[in-house]
């Protein structure tokens, strides 16, 4: 009984001591990122599983090249074998041979019950054309598993881009959102100390009131929509929620305006047309590979062997009454195919049409990026001239305001007017950042159209 009660007790003292080693664990404390763009993009193409994993394809693009160049180096390989016969082998032989009589056989036995070989083989290819051009399409691998990279790090890019540049655009507007905030708050104090000195009424406070919550709503939901952004941006980065992302990138309408709407392009500048070119060339080899399988193919080979029979297993005994047998020979095989049924033939024209294939998806990717460039050509002119209008009636409609305001201050206008003044400076301000958010993305998707997109 004693014992029974001493085991809550050490239960207990576990748990504190538990409870004291986790209350003695760091907690990592989060960490804070301060990124340009540049920074956020060269972050993702460290840490993104995308790109981890295109680079791993290069890795094993590398080891593939490695097994066909060793289709080209000696083959060495080596055998043993152990034979221990239950039932020697019995052979038949004339017996007439042995003095009986003609047409009979007389059964004899021939070999040992135990018996060892131990042989080496080599080989080495002199000529095999599909095993040499596949050597030669090694380096043209390499370039289509690097040029998918690329293509894996352009996505990322663009896309980290956008969101960054939307997140600096929303960062602008919730400037603009607390200073309407500002303004509102001293339209309501004002609007209430003139209704305390009897000079308003209780409606206009209440108005102001309401505009001034209906600001503080806005400015909660674009927050929210900032904390979403930020979210999206760490997890398209690969980078734990609870560190800090500080962005210290800005946006202006000349850093927009510069390096556009040049009409020169160049298919070749496109990772994807790159991409197909290179597909292009690895569908040549394939066709040369397959045309080159007509020719005979030539290897050289050689074996060494080491034989031992025994009625005893006494191998390991040395001497000349426990002799080993050695054979050895060298040689040159020469392969030539007559006929396989047209095989090759068939192989051959596959290899002719994939290149055919690529070739008109070469012709389809020119047209596409022609139509790419127009688009995003018409599309980022549209957003820049639409980005100075906004512009423009941002600042008519501050100016309209300010106007209002100081009429309503000197008593010649309505608090209404200038509810109505601050009403259209609001969306102006939205339309404006809008438009500044449009004229980044026509940007990038026009240098992303050209093959030009860069951080």
């Amino acid at each position: 009984m004693k014992q029974l009660h001493k085991i809550p007790a050490a239960l207990g003292l576990l748990v504190l001591v538990s409870l004291g080693t986790l209350a003695q664990t760091p907690v990592q404390a989060p960490v804070i990122n301060e990124f340009s763009v540049k920074q956020a993009v060269d972050y993702a193409m460290k840490n993104t599983a995308k790109v981890k994993n295109a680079l791993i394809d290069i890795q094993i693009q590398k080891e593939a090249n490695r097994e066909i160049t060793a289709q080209a180096l000696p083959q060495i390989s080596g055998t043993g074998t152990f034979n221990d016969y239950l039932k020697i082998p019995t052979s038949l032989l004339p017996a007439e041979v042995f003095g009986g009589t003609a047409g009979t056989f007389v059964p004899v036995q021939f070999g040992t019950k135990y018996n060892v070989t131990g042989s080496l083989d080599a080989s080495q290819i002199l000529f095999d054309g599909q095993v040499f051009v596949g050597l030669q399409a090694r380096k043209t691998s390499i370039q289509l598993a690097t040029k998918q990279k690329d293509i894996t790090a352009e996505m990322i890019n663009v896309n980290v881009q956008k969101i960054y540049y939307q997140l600096v655009v929303g960062k602008q507007q919730m400037t603009s959102i607390d200073a309407n905030i500002e303004r509102s708050q001293k339209l309501y104090s004002d609007t209430k100390a003139m209704f305390d000195q009897g000079f308003k009424e209780r409606l206009d406070v209440d108005k102001a009131q309401v505009q001034l919550n209906n600001l503080q709503t806005e400015k909660i939901k674009a927050q929210n929509r900032l904390d979403a952004g930020y979210a999206s941006l760490k997890f398209l980065l690969n980078m734990p929620q609870k560190d800090q992302l500080i962005l210290t990138d800005t946006i202006s309408e000349d850093q927009i305006k510069t390096n556009v709407l040049n009409n020169e392009y160049n298919y070749s500048d496109r990772n994807d047309f790159q991409l197909l070119e290179i597909n292009k060339k690895l569908n040549q080899y394939n066709v040369k590979r397959y045309k080159l399988s007509y020719i005979p193919t030539l290897s050289a080979f050689a074996n060494y062997q080491k034989n031992a029979q025994r009625t005893d297993f006494d191998f390991f005994k040395g001497g000349s009454d426990h002799p080993w047998f050695t054979t050895s020979l060298v040689g040159i095989k020469l392969s030539v195919s007559i006929f396989d049924g047209f095989a090759k033939r068939s192989r051959v024209n596959q290899a002719k049409l994939a290149l055919q294939k690529t070739e008109n998806s070469i012709e389809e990717l020119k047209e596409s990026i022609d139509n790419d460039v127009v688009q995003a050509n018409q599309s980022l002119t549209a957003a820049l001239l639409t980005m100075d209008n906004q512009k423009r009636n941002m600042n008519l409609a501050e100016k309209v305001y300010n106007t209002t305001r100081i009429k309503y201050d000197e008593g010649l206008g309505d608090n209404l007017e200038v509810y109505n003044a601050q009403a259209d400076l609001k969306v102006a301000q939205n339309d404006y950042y809008s438009a500044v958010y449009d004229a980044i993305i026509a940007k990038i998707d026009y240098l992303r159209a050209i093959g030009k997109i860069t951080q």
